[in-house]
């Protein structure tokens, strides 16, 4: 890190293990668990519960690459910061511009996507949906400007809340399991739970987001991995019961396997599950743009003290020491984005694609990072390399989106090396 960095205004320690397991599972276990347990059992059938399995063991040593780099490395730079100790100052900032250039464009895509699970209840139009999800960002934006040990309390009670929920829609469930849905158990061949393995990769991102928060984890060292190691097998568990239990109640299929957990839980609770489905999607949505916001103005704060951003990104709140420099930029952001969804210039289906991307080269350049900043810990190199061969396996899979990141790094190579001639030229 610069010396900018080191002599910036500290952010203020307050995430204990709890906090920062719930930080951990908000940001990882997103609206995917609405969605993906359906498509993939229509993908694979009964099978799918193999790929939930695999997937759960891939992920593993990218969760534990993330979190002991946060440990040796806790900063607000997150994964940027690995990578620049890793490979300088230029590749640093790469990532981080990844990063946070993701956020303003996922963190609308999860709000809109909370409100239009209300929006089928009350039969709201656009604008009520797009009312609701601006407050659920402003919600989300303020939490962040009083202080993490704000936001993080409401994590850890909004987490609980969505374990609760999707425990009571399992239970719910149970009556109408039947051992007859598991057959024929590979409907559709071997190769379906392959593609249904990448189908559930997208429920497994998040990991990166906490390593940003990590410069304010009280006792990081201890504390990373542990959470880490903690809030993994929780959602590991999480999916594979709502995924099992999905299969074994037959609650997908041509035009239900998106609202499948809404289907299954109807099973028991009749209407009232889809408020419960409603109400879980909402806290979800909330949880996961916390954590995201949280991590992103974080960044905006670390690439400004490396004189990589707008001076303005690093103002940091004089009371409670929040970045609001960080959250004014992501905000600006979020207005653009609400807009151009409400007025119908890009759907959100061809929007999602774009942070996907991102997040995923992140992924591949802290794995990068993890190989030879952890290559005196055994566990450590071999989880890193784990990592990287895996998503550099998957990433040409991500189509014309992989463009995005590449699209990114061209122009700040391109913008710092007319910086340095301006410079040279002074």
């Amino acid at each position: 890190m610069s010396k900018a960095s080191a002599q910036a205004p500290g952010l203020v320690k307050s995430l204990g293990l709890p906090q920062i397991v719930a930080l951990y599972i908000g940001a990882v276990v997103g609206s995917g668990i609405l969605l993906i347990p359906g498509l993939a059992a229509e993908k694979a059938g009964p099978a799918s519960i193999l790929a939930w399995l695999l997937m759960s063991v891939l992920v593993l040593p990218m969760a534990i690459t993330m979190g002991l780099l946060s440990a040796r490395y806790p900063s607000s730079g997150g994964v940027s910061t690995f990578v620049r100790k890793a490979y300088g100052d230029s590749s640093g900032n790469i990532v981080g511009w990844f990063f946070l250039l993701s956020v303003p464009i996922g963190a609308p895509i999860l709000s809109v996507t909370g409100a239009n699970y209300l929006a089928v209840l009350l039969n709201w139009g656009d604008l009520q949906i797009y009312v609701a999800a601006a407050l659920i960002l402003v919600t989300v934006v303020l939490m962040n400007v009083f202080g993490l040990h704000v936001a993080a309390r409401v994590q850890t009670i909004v987490v609980a809340l969505i374990i609760t929920i999707l425990i009571l829609a399992v239970v719910a469930s149970l009556p109408h399991a039947s051992m007859t849905h598991f057959t024929p158990f590979v409907p559709n061949g071997w190769m379906s739970v392959v593609s249904a393995a990448g189908l559930l990769f997208w429920c497994f991102i998040g990991w990166e987001a906490v390593t940003h928060l990590s410069e304010e984890f009280v006792d990081p060292r201890k504390n990373a991995i542990r959470g880490v190691l903690w809030s993994a097998g929780i959602v590991a568990l999480l999916y594979l019961a709502v995924a099992f239990m999905t299969v074994a109640t037959h609650s997908y299929g041509a035009g239900i396997s998106a609202a499948s957990l809404s289907i299954m839980v109807q099973l028991s609770l009749g209407p009232v599950g889809g408020w419960i489905v409603a109400i879980t999607a909402l806290f979800i949505c909330i949880a996961t743009a916390n954590a995201y916001v949280g991590a992103a103005s974080r960044i905006a704060y670390s690439l400004a003290t490396e004189k990589i951003a707008p001076r303005w990104f690093g103002i940091l709140h004089e009371k409670y020491r929040t970045p609001i420099g960080g959250l004014l930029f992501l905000s600006l952001c979020f207005i653009v984005v609400l807009s151009a969804l409400y007025f119908g210039l890009i759907g959100l289906s061809e929007l999602i694609v774009l942070p996907n991307a991102t997040f995923f080269a992140t992924y591949i350049c802290g794995c990068l990072a993890g190989v030879r900043l952890l290559h005196d810990s055994r566990a450590g190199r071999l989880a890193a390399w784990i990592s990287l061969v895996f998503t550099v396996g998957l990433y040409p899979f991500l189509g014309w989106s992989a463009l995005y990141p590449i699209v990114i790094a061209a122009i700040l190579f391109l913008w710092q090396k007319r910086k340095r001639i301006q410079t040279q030229a002074d």
